[in-house]
């Protein structure tokens, strides 16, 4: 059983001083925590103050403080669907004629269909079908198998053996060809090896032979002679890619020329057709820039000076949770807001730096012994 000792003898009301501690306290805690939720508002207005400062910094300033970022060149073509270019800073001012003679193309073979000795076997044949099942293989006198030799030779000469034997599968082979520096996969749905270069160009060809024709054929790698209704593989020859400058020829493994400063990327042949290269000093882009800079820097301090002289909201505080409930969201957001808007009111360091930026800008710059200023 409880036992109250309300005003006993001294006649000391004790329930209501412990009441009215417990309310002291928990005011305490409560402002504590408002403070708390205002530090939390002050710091993201600051971090979005900030993040606004430092691309100004990093999108312009540290462009428009060097001579180059006035430099800048721009190139056009007369036939985009040609052509892409790529001004860079040393390219020289001009009109140059350019044709494109030849797209780079990628060594690429697409083997003839592979079956099985059983036909009745061939839709069974996957990446796991051992060569025993697609080839003949003799033996000796001494009742040994006899192997088969797969010659892979690059344009260079270099050539790698691929040794096959009855054991051998399909998988063996494309880890060979691949350890030989080619792409290769074999595809089960459509019975079909398909083989690549590894980068575009004349380097990339390549061949592929066998000490058995038979066996050559068997796995598709066969590339019949034209008209001679043979079935076997297709054979796309790697190719460098060739444009003329200027009555120059140049040529690349890939359909990219770095020449002179600009950077061109050849898209499609212009079969005879000269295209118009013409660089010259980029004006507007120079001019786009320093007015994106002055639009940008016009904002920040005015969001500044509207932060500093914001009105004053020294009577708001945080609501509480039993407080929103009585009022709506957007009552709350205008609530809210009225004391964000109001966090950086006089503050000393939103000041010093609107006035040092507003100073910089304002002052002037000397140009031949003369004195120039934005504002004259």
């Amino acid at each position: 059983m409880a036992m109250r000792l309300t005003g006993l003898m001294s006649g000391m009301d004790t329930e209501s001083m412990i009441q009215q501690l417990v309310e002291a306290k928990s005011t305490k805690v409560e402002t504590a925590k408002k403070d708390q939720t205002k530090l939390g508002w002050k710091q993201d207005v600051w971090k979005e103050l900030n993040t606004k400062l430092k691309n100004l910094q990093s999108k312009y300033l540290n462009e428009m403080r060097f001579t180059s970022g006035y430099t800048q060149k721009t190139t056009k073509v007369s036939n985009e669907s040609a052509v892409s270019v790529i001004t860079g800073e040393n390219a020289v001012n001009g009109v140059q004629s350019l044709s494109v003679d030849q797209l780079a193309k990628t060594a690429y073979l697409t083997g003839g269909k592979v079956t099985a000795l059983d036909s009745a076997a061939s839709q069974d044949v996957t990446a796991l079908t051992k060569m025993k099942n697609l080839m003949e293989f003799e033996t000796d006198a001494d009742g040994n198998e006899v192997a088969k030799t797969l010659t892979f030779t690059k344009k260079d000469g270099t050539s790698v053996d691929i040794t096959l034997t009855s054991k051998t599968t399909i998988s063996d082979v494309l880890t060979s060809l691949k350890e030989a520096g080619v792409n290769a996969n074999f595809d089960a749905n459509q019975k079909r090896f398909f083989i690549s270069a590894k980068e575009s160009g004349a380097d990339g060809n390549f061949t592929i032979t066998c000490d058995d024709d038979d066996a050559l054929k068997a796995l598709g790698f066969n590339i019949p002679a034209e008209g001679s209704g043979e079935e076997g593989a297709t054979y796309i020859k790697g190719q460098n890619a060739k444009l003329t400058l200027n009555g120059a020829e140049f040529e690349s493994n890939n359909n990219v020329f770095e020449i002179n400063g600009l950077t061109f990327t050849a898209l499609n042949e212009t079969k005879g057709e000269n295209v118009t290269i013409t660089t010259q000093q980029d004006t507007d882009g120079i001019y786009d820039m320093i007015k994106n800079f002055l639009k940008e820097y016009n904002s920040i301090i005015n969001e500044m000076d509207k932060l500093y002289n914001a009105d004053s909201a020294s009577d708001y505080e945080p609501l509480t949770d039993e407080e929103k409930e009585s009022m709506s969201e957007s009552e709350i957001e205008k609530y809210e807001n009225k004391i964000k808007d109001s966090l950086l009111r006089r503050d000393s360091t939103v000041y010093s730096i609107s006035s040092d930026l507003k100073q910089i800008m304002s002052g002037g710059i000397g140009i031949d012994r003369k004195s120039t200023r934005l504002n004259s």
